[in-house]
């Protein structure tokens, strides 16, 4: 009976003095990411963070279940540090919407190059026209990825974990989850937009909220399969030849591409609907 009472002892109204397992459950999954943080950001990397994203934010899904996690929030509510977490779970709904907008918007200007080199009745005029219309296409993603990549570099002083903070382990928590996952998205942000670190410094903004060493993407151009797309399609469009010799190269491309997307996009998908029940859970805490 002692042991239990220990167990559930609240200490400055916050979580027990002994992690709860799913306390403990959740900083395992971002010790794992931020490990995971330090190597590649090839595709296949990417693709296995968001997984463990999944993990992660369904594991946060079930604390907010917790009567001791809901009084918690409940006490921070009175010290207005909620309002800080729900700002948070707006900027990560934003970011997450802005990468399934790019798929989207990605994966429709693909079919449409597929509809067109599958009929071949249009010859290489109609061929190149759709070719050009992708590469706009392409240029409008990029801008708003640029433009949604800019809108993080203010959430430095925000997502800086507070000290004032460090005796709530769930608040705590709930801000280094804000983190990891906005590193983790802004990462697969660059590698849709086919871009560099060195043409963005706003993931060096989310290395340094992370305390880890900054990961080396220089590479990321070459391995982003959207980069290699961007190739094809432009030696397309330029190609000096009557017939398009890199036909086969492109499609096989655009091949990559569409399935690498449909992954990336079932994965944002499964934590949009979780970021939108932190939210909700939030609110109710905030309005209760």
């Amino acid at each position: 009976m002692e042991a239990s009472q220990s167990h559930f002892h609240v200490r400055s109204n916050s979580l027990p003095s002994r992690p709860h397992p799913l306390i403990l459950q959740c900083n395992e999954h971002l010790d794992r990411l931020r490990s995971s943080n330090e190597t590649s950001s090839s595709s296949s990397s990417l693709s296995h963070k968001l997984g463990g994203l999944q993990d992660l934010h369904e594991c946060v899904e079930k604390l907010f279940h917790l009567s001791l996690s809901q009084e918690a929030l409940h006490h921070e509510c009175q010290e207005n540090r909620v309002d800080e977490l729900l700002n948070g779970s707006l900027r990560l709904l934003d970011v997450c919407t802005a990468a399934k907008d790019s798929l989207l918007h990605t994966k429709e200007c693909m079919r449409e190059l597929q509809s067109v080199m599958r009929r071949r009745k249009g010859g290489e005029v109609e061929l190149k026209a759709e070719v050009k219309k992708f590469l706009i296409s392409r240029k409008v993603v990029k801008k708003a990825i640029s433009k949604a990549l800019a809108n993080l570099k203010g959430t430095r002083k925000n997502c800086n974990i507070s000290s004032a903070n460090k005796d709530n382990q769930l608040v705590s928590l709930l801000e280094s989850v804000e983190v990891i996952t906005l590193s983790t998205f802004q990462s697969l942000l660059q590698l849709i937009s086919g871009t560099t670190q060195s043409k963005s410094n706003s993931w060096s903004l989310v290395s340094k909220l992370m305390q880890t060493k900054k990961v080396g993407c220089s590479q990321l151009a070459d391995e982003s399969e959207f980069a290699q797309l961007d190739e094809e399609l432009q030696s397309c469009m330029f190609a000096q030849t009557s017939k398009f010799e890199n036909t086969n190269n492109l499609q096989t491309q655009l091949e990559k591409v569409e399935s690498l997307s449909q992954d990336l996009e079932e994965g944002l998908e499964f934590l949009f609907r979780r970021l939108i029940k932190t939210r909700v859970a939030l609110l109710n805490i905030l309005n209760h």
